[in-house]
């Protein structure tokens, strides 16, 4: 039985809490917040045996053995900081921080204790993604061209809110940009060439953007998140000898379609369940049974890579955090 931890009680939390019943052997334990109140509440809606109000306190419970840390991005490193300085192995949401260097912290503080960490970026597990991927590798659309991906939101969001705030990681980068950029570097890898454009917002933070990446094999990559409207939340993946497309939300899609070159479009699917949380949750499982500190399927190397695109992006569209 893997022992789960779950520190902030937001929107994302809830979720995750619902999805973890979905897992074998898994029992959430504690959840806690800076905030007593909601995490009693939390703890009682979730059937968590405790609730703590700092997140010291759910860190130092000696009968976790898993954190699950959903703060917004601002709170990120500290939060992950506290848990791995306690010995407690963290599924971190996404993104893993504001930026390259706090990220590299939490990473070599991890290794250096033998502690386990990982990204919770779920569209990586996601059991069609992970299918897409095996069959880009299996040459099944020959070889790789362009990947096509975009996500969009309608907001409008107020002044107040996370999404326009700088000092909490605000703007659509960080919060929505990522999932396109991270399809791309799963199928592509690191592209050698970068380029983007934004609009910014009055807070300085990113409405609108549109980012290219360039290979030197010639393959070529492009991305777009905005919080100004909402996007078809699509993705496409096209090969010398096919094609396959990825329907709304191409980050959890339900199915996806192969288009082969002188075969009929074939429909690949699979099961529903929850939220698609799960999956996450099963791979740290699974990492902590074989006694790993990271994960293969979202190793390290993988997330400082995507963390360096999104700090060399914010440079050129001119985004700063406080």
């Amino acid at each position: 039985m893997t022992r789960w931890g779950i520190l902030a009680t937001g929107h994302i939390a809830s979720r995750f809490a619902e999805d973890l019943r979905l897992v074998p052997d898994a029992e959430l334990v504690a959840v806690g917040s800076r905030a007593a109140d909601s995490a009693q509440r939390f703890a009682e809606t979730y059937g968590a045996k405790r609730a703590y109000g700092s997140w010291v306190e759910l860190a130092a419970d000696p009968e976790i053995d898993v954190i699950y840390v959903a703060t917004p991005h601002a709170a990120h490193h500290e939060a992950a900081m506290t848990c791995l300085t306690a010995g407690r192995a963290v599924l971190l949401e996404k993104p893993f921080t504001l930026d390259l260097a706090s990220s590299t912290e939490l990473v070599d503080t991890a290794r250096d204790a033998g502690v386990f960490l990982m990204e919770a970026m779920w569209m990586r597990l996601n059991p069609i993604i992970r299918r897409v991927v095996e069959l880009v590798e299996q040459g099944a659309i020959g070889t790789l061209r362009t990947v096509r991906a975009d996500f969009g939101v309608a907001g409008p969001f107020p002044p107040e809110h996370r999404m326009r705030n700088p000092a909490l990681g605000g703007g659509a980068l960080l919060d929505l940009g990522i999932y396109p950029i991270s399809l791309a570097h799963l199928l592509l890898g690191v592209p050698q060439h970068v380029r983007s454009w934004a609009h910014l917002g009055p807070e300085g933070t990113d409405e609108n953007t549109g980012i290219l990446f360039g290979y030197d094999s010639g393959a070529v990559a492009t991305l777009s998140c905005g919080m100004v409207g909402a996007s078809e939340l699509s993705a496409s993946i096209t090969g010398s000898a096919g094609r396959i497309d990825l329907p709304e939300p191409f980050f959890r899609p339900g199915s996806v379609t192969l288009h082969r070159d002188g075969f009929a479009p074939e429909t690949i699917s699979a099961e529903e369940a929850g939220n698609g949380y799960q999956y996450e949750a099963i791979e740290v499982q699974r990492c902590l049974d074989a006694g790993l500190t990271e994960s293969p399927l979202v190793p390290h190397t993988t997330t400082l890579e995507v963390m360096t695109l999104l700090d060399t992006i914010r440079e050129q569209i001119g985004v700063r955090y406080e």
